[in-house]
């Protein structure tokens, strides 16, 4: 059974770094979009960021455009999630996903079809 696995969540300071990252167990998603999603208590699941399987194109949501990247390593099957600049509204559980449907960016989380357990980040004001 294919498995994400997120790490590198944890309580900052607002305008502080984190980075999180996300492994999967088996080596399928080289060729499919993966992202990063997350939910605020008391809010639905939103959309982060979202990446192309070669890496080329990226998409953000509005909210963390210009704070956070993601880049991903097909070698490896990881990709991560770097933060700059957090802000206490960026506190939330952080998901990844990986695609077998498309390789093409996508922020609707229909396209993805293994999701992580998910990953803390509190952002202390």
């Amino acid at each position: 059974q294919v498995r994400l696995v997120e790490s590198g969540g944890g309580l900052v300071q607002t305008g502080d770094y984190l980075r999180l990252s996300c492994k999967a167990s088996e080596r399928i998603f080289a060729n499919y979009a993966m992202a990063w999603f997350r939910q605020a208590p008391g809010k639905e699941r939103e959309f982060v960021a979202s990446i192309s399987w070669s890496g080329g194109d990226t998409i953000y949501a509005h909210s963390v455009k210009g704070r956070f990247h993601i880049f991903r390593d097909n070698a490896e099957s990881t990709v991560d999630l770097q933060m700059y600049n957090l802000k206490p509204e960026d506190t939330a559980i952080y998901y990844c996903a990986g695609s077998t449907n498309t390789g093409t960016a996508a922020t609707s989380g229909e396209f993805f079809t293994y999701w992580g357990q998910g990953t803390q980040v509190t952002v202390s004001s």
